[in-house]
């Protein structure tokens, strides 16, 4: 899967890695060998640079993750509530339990990404965002401001108000839930390839979150959120989530800010906001998106040694495509 998607990746010259392998990346010892597979799956002349993650679990270790930041191997530790979405078993169960290593991550730095979801079973699977925000993220906040925090992949406006209200919080986007709203998902049967965690929302939220997308705050930026399954896990009695969009992703931002009038801030969302949060330069290279009167074919899907992976499907023609080149 590594080999396959890698080159079909290749519009993105950095990219935050999830940890959440089978067995997870929890140590820096993990996160090392990691990025050496990665690496090492990269075609000749592609250039990437993977920003890894450790995984956190209520067993890590402060001293380690510390000593992963100072190295600069890691960029993030991703919090994922136990049960949330995919592999996530090892997860979260209380914050409390990892509250050491939150409070050592404030004083080296180390942003936390989150993926915003309880997983209590008497909350309904479309509330469990807005749930998340008042019972973890806003105490956190509260306790630990110090901690800077990347709310992943938002889908609510409720989501969208806590980035915009909280200090020191910055909020990714997916492409498709800038796209999608759940009838997408839904009416006129399943769409098994437009599941993924946290899942799609009502318009309303869409909605709020193309206001956050297109309206120029620095505090949103990309999170592509690609996450590439073969097609048979999808298509199955009980599918995997996930959404894999990294060949479409620039040509479907394109059209999303073309519509909203705000091609001027698609770079800014894409490209800048990101690194300025995590305290890196903006990358020097540049990719050039060219505007086709017709529409633009774009892959189906991709082959893999795993098997086939799907390819996002907007719905609706594109007429955005990446040029093939890198211009100084």
């Amino acid at each position: 899967m590594l080999a396959g998607v890698l080159p079909a990746s290749r519009h993105f010259a950095r990219a935050i890695v999830m940890p959440n392998l089978v067995p997870p990346v929890v140590t820096g010892a993990q996160a090392r060998a990691y990025r050496e597979r990665i690496l090492a799956a990269l075609p000749d002349g592609q250039d990437f640079r993977p920003l890894m993650t450790l995984y956190l679990t209520e067993e890590t270790d402060p001293a380690d993750m510390a000593a992963a930041a100072a190295d600069g191997l890691v960029a993030a530790v991703k919090l994922y509530p136990a049960g949330a979405t995919t592999n996530s078993a090892s997860g979260v169960h209380s914050v409390r339990k990892v509250m050491p290593v939150l409070e050592r991550m404030a004083e080296v730095g180390l942003p936390l990404c989150v993926h915003g979801e309880v997983t209590d079973a008497e909350v309904d699977i479309f509330d469990r965002e807005a749930a998340f925000v008042d019972r973890v993220l806003a105490p956190l906040r509260a306790e630990l401001p110090e901690l800077r925090i990347v709310m992943e992949h938002v889908t609510t406006a409720e989501g969208v108000h806590f980035v915009r209200s909280a200090h020191g919080v910055a909020g990714t986007l997916t492409v498709h839930h800038l796209i999608l709203n759940r009838n997408d998902l839904l009416v006129g049967g399943v769409r098994p390839h437009y599941y993924c965690l946290p899942v799609l929302k009502r318009e309303r939220h869409r909605l709020a979150l193309l206001a956050a997308a297109t309206g120029g705050d620095g505090r949103f930026f990309l999170g592509t959120d690609s996450a590439p399954h073969a097609r048979s896990a999808k298509e199955a009695a009980c599918g995997c989530a996930g959404v894999f969009s990294a060949p479409v992703a620039l040509a479907c931002l394109a059209h999303v800010f073309e519509m909203e009038g705000a091609l001027d801030r698609l770079e800014g969302f894409a490209s800048l906001n990101g690194p300025a949060f995590y305290g890196l330069p903006p990358n020097e290279e540049r990719v050039t998106l060219e505007r086709s009167p017709g529409a633009v074919a774009l892959p189906a899907e991709v082959a893999t040694g795993a098997g086939p992976v799907v390819v996002f499907d907007p719905g609706f023609p594109l007429h955005w495509r990446v040029v093939e080149r890198k211009e100084p």
